[in-house]
């Protein structure tokens, strides 16, 4: 068995899978499955400061290769997760990531606040959300707006911070050279890309909201370039997402400077992805010779 635990932000993980916020629920919906406790991490269902019902209407539409999701944030709460969702998996032997939403600076640092002396072992905070103060914006589209939800964040959180990137800018490094100046622990990207599928027959869009956050392999290549170009900007762990679907795109995400993954929309088609990702960077890092973490960033530049 070779060494696969890495560790983020003084967070040791026993191997570098972790399962996506918003495909797993609150932790353990594949628990029937496989143990929780044969992958890394589990980043839980986003949560914001009230309940949300989520958006009306078609919420999910298959594509080539990937899926379009306008769920809308659909969660119980906080206080739900804290009093009822939290508890079940707070004693399993997994590391246990709180992804939160919040809508104003103000709801992410309550966010915050009321997770500190909670089981949650890091927060990823998710900056994709419309600051609804100021016109409706993405926090992550802007390098000023993802920095003060991060510094925010940072003054009163006891947890490790994981800042969740959107892939829906010009420059994803600058965005990340911003959260890491306020203080972010680490970075996951990308987040979904934005995306549309129209009913022909109806002339409409087939999502109720329109839009959606595109997800599944024919992102990989853009959250791959991602990744490495922003494990080349920033001092700070990253943990790569998109599309990852098998062992070896998970390699690749790793050799391009992730110091771990996530696994989402996979797991719809095939629930034992991650666990099947897991034994396949096993017999990699064996055949190897050396520990995972040890193959983080090792790509080499092409030479002619």
């Amino acid at each position: 068995m070779a060494d696969l635990r890495v560790h983020i932000a003084g967070v040791e993980l026993k191997n570098p899978v972790i399962l996506a916020s918003g495909t797993c629920g609150f932790g353990l919906s594949y628990d029937g499955f496989y143990p929780v406790e044969a992958l890394g991490g589990v980043s839980m269902k986003g949560t914001t400061l009230e309940p949300r019902d989520g958006n009306p209407g078609v919420r999910i539409a298959e594509t080539k290769s990937g899926i379009l999701n306008s769920v809308g944030l659909q969660n119980p709460g906080l206080s739900a997760f804290v009093e009822t969702e939290l508890p079940a998996i707070a004693d399993r032997d997994v590391v246990k990531i709180a992804n939160i939403a919040g809508f104003s600076i103000e709801e992410f640092v309550a966010l915050t606040e009321g997770l500190n002396d909670t089981a949650v072992d890091m927060l990823e905070v998710n900056i994709s959300c419309p600051n609804v103060k100021h016109g409706g914006a993405a926090f992550g589209m802007s390098c000023t707006a993802a920095a003060e939800v991060t510094r925010a964040v940072k003054r009163v959180a006891k947890k490790p911070v994981i800042v969740k990137l959107s892939p829906n800018v010009t420059d994803i490094t600058e965005i990340a050279k911003a959260v890491e100046a306020e203080g972010a622990d680490a970075v996951s990207l990308i987040n979904t890309l934005l995306g549309m599928r129209i009913d022909i027959k109806r002339k409409q869009p087939i999502l109720g909201n329109n839009v959606g956050g595109f997800s599944g392999p024919a992102v990989f290549p853009v959250a791959l370039r991602m990744v490495w170009q922003t494990a080349r900007a920033v001092r700070i762990p990253v943990i790569g997402l998109g599309g990852i679907a098998t062992w070896q795109d998970a390699a690749e995400m790793i050799l391009a400077g992730a110091s771990a993954i996530q696994v989402g929309t996979a797991m719809f088609t095939d629930p034992f992805a991650p666990v099947k990702i897991v034994e396949g960077l096993n017999a990699w890092a064996e055949e190897e010779g050396v520990p995972l973490s040890a193959l983080t960033g090792a790509v080499r530049p092409f030479e002619n």
